[in-house]
């Protein structure tokens, strides 16, 4: 897959360091991932979750940590929209909107 907006990861990294590991452990497994359809996704990450809108919820360092990506299987490309804190994934009000 081709990850897109890999500077949003690295911009939350220099405010998070404790993430590091855990966001770009996920990174590398999405880019080496070919996935065709949510199954396929689901093989590489089994606590992703459907939320709407092509939109994708990934648990990240045990849950401390939520990521909400677009995920389009054709053409192969992951948005990254939002990475925090399962507090601040919690606040937000309208995921399919963000």
């Amino acid at each position: 897959m081709r990850l897109i907006a890999t500077s949003t990861i690295k911009e939350y990294i220099k405010k998070n360091a404790g993430a590091a590991d855990a966001l770009l452990e996920w990174a590398g497994k999405v880019e080496r991932a070919e996935w065709h359809n949510f199954n396929d996704m689901r093989s590489t990450f089994n606590s992703v979750d459907y939320v709407g809108n092509q939109q994708y919820v990934f648990n990240i360092k045990g849950n401390g940590y939520r990521l909400v990506a677009i995920v389009l299987f054709i053409p192969g490309h992951v948005y990254i929209r939002f990475i925090g804190t399962h507090k601040e994934y919690d606040e937000i009000k309208d995921i399919k909107n963000i």
